[in-house]
C-alpha cells in the first residue's frame, strides 16, 4: 500500500514520541514513522486514557498517509470500559477519511475480539459522526460470527445493516455460504445461492471455493470435481485451497491413484500452484503411509523443479537413496 505522507518526520510527532512512547526501540524505528509505529504510539497513549493525544495521533497518521489497522486500537481488548470515551474522539476526527477509516479500524478490532454487539455500536456512532457506511462496513463482524458458525446472530446483523439502507455483498454472502458448507449444509448453501442470484450476483473465486469445500466435507467428490470444471469454464480463477479441498478429499477416501492424475492434470499453469498441489498429495500421503504413491510425487516435484518443503526433501533423499 502507498504511503502518501509528505515527509518522514514532523515536530508534532516529535514531541508526541517523546511523551507516549513507554517502551525502548531501536532509533531506526523511532525516526521513520509507519502504521506499527503509530498503532504503538496510539496504544500507549489509549492505556493512559489520554484522547486528546489519541484524537491528535489519528489525524496525524492519516495526514501522513498511513492507514489504520487491527492492531490501532490494541488497549480497547483490555480497557473496553473506554468505549465511549473512544467514541467521542472518533466523532470529532477530521472529515472525511480520518474519521470513517478510524471507526472501521475499531469494528475490526472488537470484531476480532468476539465482541460483535459493540462493533454494531460503533458501526452505529459512524452514522451519527456523519461517516458513510456500505457493505464493507460490516464484513468483520459477518466474517467473525459466521467463522464461529453463529449463523443466526450473523442474520441479525444483515437485519441492522438492512435498516440502515445497508443491503449484503457477494463478500458478506460468501461468509455465509462458507459456514454453511463447512459444516455439510448443503441445502441452507443451495438456498443462499438461489437468493443471490435472485439479486443479481455472479459468484468469485471464494463462492466457488465454498462450493467445493461442501461438496467434499459431505463425501461428494464428483460434486466438487463439476464445480471445479464449471469454475475453469467460466474463467473464474481458483484459489489454492481449492485444489486443497479436492486433494485432501481425495485421499481420504483412499483415491489416491486419482489424486496423483489429479495433480497432474492440473498441473503446468502456475509454478506456485504446482508446488502446493504436489507438495500437499505428497505430504498426505506420507501421513497416511503410501511411500511409493508419495516417491513417485516426489519424482515428479524433482522433475518440474518444483519447491520442496524440507520434510519432503529428506523423505525423498531417504527414499531414493541407491
Amino acid at each position: 500500500m502507498l504511503l502518501l505522507r509528505k515527509s518522514l518526520f514532523s515536530p508534532s510527532l516529535s514531541r508526541a514520541t517523546s511523551r507516549f512512547l513507554t517502551t525502548q526501540i531501536p532509533n531506526s524505528i523511532e525516526n521513520e514513522p509507519s502504521s506499527a509505529y503509530y498503532d504503538r504510539l496510539i496504544d500507549a497513549a489509549g492505556r493512559e486514557r489520554d484522547f486528546a493525544a489519541v484524537h491528535r495521533l489519528l489525524n496525524e497518521r492519516a495526514r501522513d498517509g498511513f492507514f489504520n489497522t487491527t492492531e490501532t486500537f490494541k488497549f480497547i481488548s483490555t480497557h473496553l470500559s473506554v468505549l465511549d470515551d473512544l467514541l467521542q474522539t472518533l466523532a470529532r476526527l477530521d472529515k472525511g477519511f480520518p474519521r470513517t477509516d478510524a471507526h472501521k479500524s475499531l469494528i475490526a478490532r472488537l470484531a476480532k475480539m468476539g465482541r460483535a454487539d459493540e462493533a454494531l455500536r460503533v458501526a452505529d456512532a459512524m452514522t451519527a459522526a456523519g461517516c458513510g457506511i456500505n457493505a464493507s462496513t460490516f464484513h468483520p463482524i459477518l466474517q467473525a460470527l459466521t467463522k464461529k458458525k453463529e449463523i443466526d446472530r450473523a442474520w441479525r446483523v444483515v437485519d441492522r445493516m438492512r435498516e440502515k439502507n445497508v443491503s449484503p455483498d457477494l463478500t458478506g454472502y460468501n461468509y455465509f455460504l462458507t459456514s454453511y458448507c463447512f459444516v455439510g449444509d448443503l441445502t441452507s448453501a443451495a438456498g443462499l445461492l438461489t437468493k443471490m442470484t435472485d439479486e443479481g450476483m455472479e459468484g468469485d473465486a471464494r463462492t466457488y471455493d465454498a462450493l467445493v469445500l461442501g461438496a467434499c466435507r459431505t463425501g461428494k467428490l464428483d460434486g466438487a470435481l463439476a464445480v471445479l470444471r464449471r469454475t475453469v469454464e467460466l474463467k473464474v480463477p481458483l484459489l489454492y485451497c481449492t485444489y486443497a479441498h479436492v486433494i485432501g478429499t481425495m485421499v481420504r477416501l483412499g483415491h489416491y491413484a486419482q489424486a496423483v492424475e489429479f495433480v497432474k492434470v492440473c498441473g503446468g499453469r502456475e509454478k506456485g500452484l504446482d508446488s502446493a498441489n504436489f507438495g500437499l498429495l505428497a505430504s498426505r500421503l506420507i501421513d497416511k503411509k503410501e511411500f511409493d504413491e508419495a516417491v513417485v510425487i516426489l519424482e515428479e516435484m524433482s522433475r518440474r523443479d518444483l519447491q520442496m518443503s524440507k520434510r519432503l526433501k529428506d523423505f525423498y533423499q531417504l527414499h531414493t537413496q541407491k
